[in-house]
């Protein structure tokens, strides 16, 4: 069964760093679709980042762009979302998610399409 566990949430101050581990169980993320998620107090859920690593496929939600980035150690079965110069409306609950890659990306944001969830991991911006 394959099974998504984040980590690496946390409180950090306007301007900080951190970066979210998403650990993989059941399974290898070079078959996956992943997608990192979030989902703030009052607002829906939206796409991040998704990405396909064995066909170099990535997209950042332009809230981010320039300031987040994905990364994997394929030892560790794990990808990571690396966040820079965070603000105080990137607090948020953080998702991994994942799905069988099918080659298709024309939805790569669409979350229903999405098969395997973790439980989450809070991330709060001080001002």
């Amino acid at each position: 069964e394959v099974q998504l566990v984040e980590s690496g949430g946390g409180l950090v101050q306007t301007g900080g760093s951190l970066r979210l581990s998403c650990a993989l169980s059941g399974g290898t993320f070079d078959d996956y679709t992943v997608g990192w998620f979030r989902q703030a107090p009052g607002k829906e859920r939206e796409g991040v980042a998704c990405f396909s690593l064995p066909d170099r496929v990535f997209y950042y939600g332009d809230p981010v762009k320039g300031r987040f980035a994905v990364s994997s150690d394929h030892a560790k079965n794990t990808v990571y979302l690396q966040m820079n110069s965070l603000k105080p409306e990137d607090t948020a609950v953080y998702y991994c998610a994942a799905k069988w890659d099918d080659g298709n990306y024309y939805y790569i944001t669409a979350q229903h399409r999405y098969t395997y969830w973790g439980q989450g991991t809070q991330v709060t911006v001080s001002s």
